[in-house]
This record gives structure tokens, sequence and C-alpha cells, in this order.
């Protein structure tokens, strides 16, 4: 008896041994999913040294996706599946904020082990005065305050991502007081986390004068290129990984936008990768005839979750609400093919409807939302909002729901009172 309760004991042992290693195994990832450019000092990153042989093999096999994890750090060269796809990117930036920021690295790959704030302006003032981006109208003095701004936004992408260090100093008396010295900052550079900042397959360095792609989508393309073997074998690997970088990065994938080839993987494929990438992501499978979704239950694994909380993301629901009940009562009307598949809203009348219901839900909201005209300026963030989360596709001044806006409803409002 004392033996098989000895075994007994030792099952149940290893059996948490191996839960708690699946579950730190599927924490990491999805950390690194989260946070491709990762510190030594985030909270996940002792996992992510542990189970790094794991990790680079499963994300090889299934994106195509490199791994490097070194003692100071971690970097996964992830890859977008579709480059062109225009609601991706940093919150705030546009292509002039981008150029700043890749003239600033520019200057930290020159720079000494420190750096201050007033020091990295003048020297990206002299790369930003280059002939060729004149040329193309880019200019940038740091005489205004809003460049100031620019410059200091870029600083808190780079210490956001670890690149910068905050040593002492503060930024925003940087923007304020003009740039003199009595108002600066100082950093220590991260030479792992700057190497670390471009994802590319070829770096552009590597082109000479001549050979260099011209256009922004052959850029695009050059630095992204992977090697494809010429086979059966090397295309379907090709497609998964496509296909498993769109499930792993966007919040649903539908059928019908994907290329024919793909689109044949896709159906046949789809319920062994949503198995395989759910397993190790904790992500949950929602397949319908239209596509599929990789669900985060948690509400953790994205940038922009729907619901959520505040004005902008109450608004960006009831205007989900109306473009769904708009599109449920075009089909019980018995529209046609050609009436369901053009755009189904103006988005004129989503913010007018945005209007007429403030009077309802107004008082939760922020007091420069409940002002005359303030609708246009909410319906704009809620439909921007949605498209980035592929639930409606936008079309000049119309806009038309996905088929996975269906999934959202407006419940009760739930309001909590402070105990004072």
């Amino acid at each position: 008896m004392t033996a098989d309760r000895d075994d007994e004991g030792g099952r149940g042992i290893g059996e948490r041994q191996q839960r708690f290693q699946r579950d730190e195994l599927r924490a990491a990832l999805r950390a690194l999913l989260m946070t491709p450019l990762m510190g030594a000092a985030h909270e996940d990153f002792t996992a992510v040294r542990r189970h790094a042989e794991r990790l680079r093999e499963w994300f090889a096999r299934e994106t195509g996706w490199t791994l490097h994890v070194e003692r100071d750090g971690a970097r996964l060269y992830k890859r977008p599946a579709d480059l062109a796809d225009a609601t991706r990117g940093l919150p705030g930036y546009d292509r002039r904020r981008y150029v700043l920021l890749c003239l600033a690295c520019a200057v930290l790959e020159r720079a000494d082990p420190q750096i201050t704030l007033r020091l990295l302006g003048e020297r990206l003032l002299q790369l930003a005065g280059e002939p060729a981006l004149a040329s193309l109208g880019f200019t940038f003095t740091l005489g205004a305050q809003y460049e100031r701004r620019e410059l200091v936004a870029v600083c808190r992408t780079l210490l956001d991502l670890g690149v910068l260090q905050r040593v002492a100093g503060d930024e925003e008396a940087f923007v304020q007081a003009g740039g003199g010295e009595q108002a600066d900052a100082l950093y220590d550079v991260q030479r792992r986390a700057l190497a670390g900042m471009m994802a590319a397959v070829r770096g552009p360095s590597t082109w000479t004068t001549e050979e260099a792609p011209v256009t922004l989508d052959a850029r695009q393309r050059a630095l992204t290129e992977e090697h494809m073997a010429d086979s059966e074998e090397g295309r379907r690997t090709a497609l998964r990984h496509h296909i498993a970088r769109r499930l792993l990065d966007d919040p649903v994938v539908y059928v019908d936008t994907l290329a024919p080839e793909a689109r044949s993987y896709f159906i046949n494929q789809r319920g062994a990768m949503a198995s395989r990438l759910g397993e190790a992501s904790g992500l949950v499978a929602e397949q319908r005839a239209e596509g599929l979704a990789l669900v985060d239950e948690g509400g953790l694994l994205t940038d922009l979750a729907m619901p959520s909380e505040g004005t902008d993301a109450h608004v960006t629901l009831l205007a989900a609400e109306y473009l769904a009940a708009h599109e449920r009562r075009q089909r019980s009307d018995g529209a046609d093919a050609a009436r369901a598949a053009a755009p189904a809203t103006r988005e004129q009348d989503i913010a007018e409807y945005l209007r007429e219901v403030r009077e309802r839900f107004g008082r939760y909201w922020r007091k420069s939302a409940r002002e005359p005209g303030a609708e246009r300026d909410l319906a704009v963030i809620a439909i921007e909002r949605l498209e980035k989360l592929q639930l409606v596709e936008r079309d000049s001044d119309f806009v038309r729901p996905r088929p996975a806006l269906a999934r959202f409803a407006l419940g009760d409002a739930e309001v909590r009172e402070s105990p004072t």
C-alpha cells in the first residue's frame, strides 16, 4: 500500500510539473506575440529563456518567424501577412512620424552609450536636412513646439520598446522650454534592442544605389521577401505560414479576402490549423462559413479590445449595433444580392444616430463628447476602430458591416457607483 501511494504521489507531482511547464510555455508564447521586442526586465522573459528552444521550433514551424533569445532580451521577428494593411502601426503614428523614428534610430546607431534629448534632436536635424528627404517635401526644424513634441513622442516610443532607458531629466520640460540646455533628458542606449528594431529579411543598407527599389511598395516587398523552395512542399509551407500569421495577428480571417490558392488551402486545413494554434496560444477558435477567428476570451492578447471601457469604446459598440441592425433590416426586407453587396450605411447616418442616442447615454461620456457637433468626430473614431478589428469595411463615405460584426450587441448599461 505504501509503495502504491508513493507511485500515485509521484505521478501527481509529475502531472503538475507537466501542466506547469505547458502553462508557462503558453504564457511565454503569448508574451512574445504581444511584445516581440522584449527586454530582460519583462515579467515573462525568464519563461521565454527557459523555453527558448521549443519556442524557436514552434514559431519556425507554424509561422516561419525567427526567434532570437539572448541573456539581455528576446526578439521575435514578426512580419505581417498583409503589408498593405493600413490599419496596422504604432498608435498616433503617420508617415512623417515613422520617418522621424527611423532617423532617430540612425542617430542612436552612431551615438555613444549615453545621449541627451537635445543632442539627439540636433543630430536628427542634420539627417533631416538630406536633399533626398527635402525633395519629398519633408522638413523638420525643432523650432516649433509641435515639432519638439513629435521628437518627444518618438523618444517615448523608444523608451517603451526598451531601446532607450531614461537616466535623468524630463521630456515635457524640453518641449515647453524650446529645447534649451536647461531643459533636457539623459538616456542610456540599449544596443541589442536597437539592433532588433527592424524585422526585415534583408537590411536596406545591403542595396547599391543602382539596385535600390524606388517606390514604397517595392521597398516593403524587398525588405520582407522570403525564400520559398520551388516545390509543392515549399508552396504549401508558404501558404501555411501566411495563413497562420493572419490568424495570430488579425482579429478574423475571411475566406473572401484570400487569394484562390490560399483559400483552397485554408478551407481544407483550417480545422487542423485552428486546433494547433489554439492549443499553443490559448486562443479559442470560432469557425463560420465566412471564415475563422481565434478569440482570446481574456481579452489580453490584443492591442485593441472590444467591448472595452471609456467613451470611445462605448460609442464604437453603439455604432456596431446600429450597423448590424441596419444589415438585418436590409436582409429582412428581401434585398437582392446586388443590393446586399452595396455599401450599407453612410458615415453621416452613423453620426446622426450617435447624436440621437447622446440624450440617453451622454451623461456617461466625457464632456467633450457631449458638445454639439462632437458626433462627427465620434463617428470617425468608431468607424476606424471597427475597421481595425475587421468588423466593417469602408468605401469612400460608406461603411458596410462584415459578418463578424453580428457577434456584438449592446446590453443594458451597468452603472458602478463610487463608495463615496
